[in-house]
């Protein structure tokens, strides 16, 4: 059953200690600088051959892709960074007086600090010494473990029905869950459960904009996967900047277009025919029909820059329907369509060498009808509607860094009933029929059968996320200072019809009703769910529940939720080989609860003489909580953590971390 509205919307505290220790050899590939941010950046130390740290080299950063560079230089203690990058690939040239010029070929990744360490060789400054990458890319800079998986790996690699989520199966400890298996609204989308956790309640965020459904979990949108540049996962020691999770978070980038026009174009087709099919297997209509493309390039060369990206997906399947006896002469299916349209385009304005502007628009819509247990003929048709707009910013003012968001999300999603004519599904139009046990028809094999409305539908739900985000950082000597602030305005609200407006007629599976049924007066005696005597009729609307205050322009009303945070750290590289990383960070979610109901009977301290309320269970929660949630509002989560490279060779890596996290309860 649609769980979407019955349970309170309150802060949970998780204290995680984690001591991670992962040791990675030549041949392992691990990113472990995590963060929600959507660009990554360069820091690094550059030495002479003698190990001694060079003050006042030039240093010059550009990115081969779109020309954009960036100039700084190194610290009294010989460390530099380059601010916030995209993720691509870059050059980091190194010029100082009585060395030779050096050129470094670095790739930046979402969310990650990429080691840009550079050793000057004694010469003139007109000879050019080109480095070769490593194959081995081992983050030695932060505590989060945390995998990056690229644009290469997701292009290469097939991805059974192309869910951007679904990428998150390429690392280790990861597995992804259906979500119309949890709830209705949720077919077409996918959960992320990292570590064992719960997938629900993993933090979803695509350029730095938070995408969470914050009232049943996963996302409330999908993106196409060819607008991914880039797909993190963070796994433990959460990054400072990750909002309110402690489960794990997704942190998305989408691509950019660059100088040059590139493009490309798919078609997917899927057909039962094409299928093999077990000796004595039900073959079962099924065709696919996926395809999409996208285009990028310049409209300004090294300025501006355009994406475009869609993706159509039409599928016809059959869903089954398997029924136990004496029913099992009646299993069979019916048809459950699914369509989606998927579409992102994106401008990036280079103003400024330091400057970057960029808006993005999305759309996703997927209409698709199922059911919700295997053996029941109720069909339900199923709508998500969700548009967003994310408006951003980056850029550098001297040794600060500065990342701007303004983001709006409204996800909309109608449910109904999708039982027509007279049939198998829908034996008495327009009443539903079940024998069995439960009262609900949704405890899979506690009823024998099942036709008729569906009792989950009509179902409305309507979620909006806005939300402003700041997220900084100065660089200062060996220190990389990081600050940052964030604000949601969420509006939720909906209403839910359960057991439908139509009547519903139930039996009881017993032996005597057996026995009744086999000489009843239709054919089929037993097998036919129509031979069972009736006994109970439920008339009227059953059971629901609809949100209130409709002047917020809701049909149904709907409720506010109001959550700040804010973060401050430091990254200080106490050596080139050591690195310690430490902040605090706060959140205060009001939770979408009434603040203008009066206190409930028997939940104040004091209650009059008159009112029976000894022994009430309110009387233990203190004065005045009948009225609404009561969340804290002192929820400060300090963490700590290194990152240690033992033998300084870039090839292996020690990491350990403990913090303090809070998520919502779902």
């Amino acid at each position: 059953m649609s769980q979407r509205f019955r349970f309170p919307r309150v802060i949970r505290r998780i204290s995680v200690p984690v001591l991670l220790i992962a040791c990675i050899f030549a041949l392992a590939f691990l990113s472990a600088a995590q963060t929600t941010i959507s660009t990554g950046s360069i820091q690094g130390t550059v030495t002479d051959q003698s190990g001694a740290v060079v003050n006042g080299a030039k240093v010059v950063i550009k990115n081969k892709a779109t020309g954009q560079t960036v100039s700084t230089t190194s610290s009294s203690s010989g460390v530099y960074s380059s601010g916030a990058l995209l993720s691509g690939d870059y050059t980091v040239r190194v010029e100082s007086k009585g060395f030779q010029t050096t050129e470094l070929p670095v790739v930046v990744q979402v969310g990650t600090t990429s080691n840009g360490n550079v050793r000057l060789s004694l010469g003139q400054e007109s000879q050019v010494i080109e480095v070769s990458a490593s194959e081995v890319r081992v983050n030695t800079e932060q505590a989060t473990v945390q995998g990056v998986i690229t644009a290469q790996q997701i292009d290469q690699l097939p991805i059974n029905g192309r869910n951007f989520l679904d990428a998150a199966q390429l690392e280790p400890g990861v597995q992804i869950q259906d979500g119309g298996n949890f709830d209705p609204t949720k077919n077409g989308f996918t959960a992320v459960s990292i570590g064992g956790r719960a997938g629900r309640t993993t933090r979803i965020e695509v350029d730095g904009s938070d995408i969470t459904d914050e009232t049943v979990g996963t996302t409330t949108q999908n993106i196409p996967q060819d607008a991914i540049q880039e797909f993190q996962i963070s796994q433990s020691s959460l990054d400072l900047s990750t909002e309110l999770t402690s489960s794990g978070a997704i942190n998305v980038v989408t691509r950019t277009g660059t100088n040059s026009v590139h493009g490309d174009a798919y078609y997917g087709f899927r057909d039962h025919s094409l299928n093999a099919n077990l000796p004595g297997g039900q073959d079962l209509p099924f065709q696919r029909n996926q395809f999409g493309g996208r285009v990028g390039g310049p409209v300004v060369k090294d300025r501006l820059f355009f994406f475009l990206t869609g993706e159509r997906t039409k599928q016809a399947l059959v869903a089954p329907v398997v029924l136990g006896a004496p029913f099992g002469s009646l299993s069979g299916g019916f048809d459950s369509p699914f369509k989606e349209t998927l579409l992102l385009g994106r401008m990036d304005y280079q103003f400024h060498n330091a400057a970057r502007l960029f808006y993005r628009i999305t759309y996703n819509n997927n209409i698709n009808v199922s059911g919700f247990v295997a053996n029941s003929y109720q069909p339900f048709g199923n709508q998500d509607n969700t548009p967003g707009h994310l408006a951003g910013a980056d850029f550098n003012t001297g040794s600060f860094t500065h990342q701007i968001r303004f983001s709006y999300t409204k996800f909309q999603n109608r449910i109904g009933d999708v039982v027509t004519g007279s049939s198998i599904l829908n034996p008495a139009p327009g009443i539903a029929l079940a024998i069995g046990s439960s009262t609900s028809c949704l405890a899979g094999g506690a009823d024998a059968f099942c036709s008729g409305p569906n009792i989950l539908a009509p179902q409305a739900t309507y979620q909006s996320n806005k939300q402003v985000k700041y997220d900084g950082s100065r660089n200062f000597r060996a220190h990389i200072l990081r600050f940052g602030v964030s604000y949601n305005r969420i509006l939720g609200g909906g209403f839910a019809k359960f057991f439908g407006l139509d009547p519903a007629v139930r039996s009881n599976f017993s032996a005597e009703n057996q026995a009744a049924a086999a000489s009843g007066p239709f054919a089929g005696g037993a097998g036919n769910p129509l031979n069972y005597p009736v006994d109970r009729i439920i008339f009227g609307n059953g059971q629901g529940f609809f949100t209130e205050k409709p002047e917020f322009g809701l049909p149904a009303g709907g409720q506010f939720d109001s959550r700040f945070q804010f973060y401050v750290g430091d990254t200080w590289k106490i050596r080139p080989n050591f690195t310690l990383n430490g902040g605090l960070r706060y959140v205060h979610d009001t939770g979408r609860t009434d603040s203008d109901l009066a206190p409930i009977p028997c939940s104040q301290l004091t209650v009059p003489i008159s009112t029976p309320c000894t022994g009430n269970i309110l009387d233990l929660f203190g004065s005045g909580l009948g009225g609404r949630v009561r969340q804290p509002a002192s929820n400060f989560g300090p963490q700590l953590g290194i990152a240690w490279d033992p033998r300084n060779n870039g090839r292996t890596v020690i990491r350990a971390g403990a913090g303090l996290y809070y998520e919502n309860v779902i």
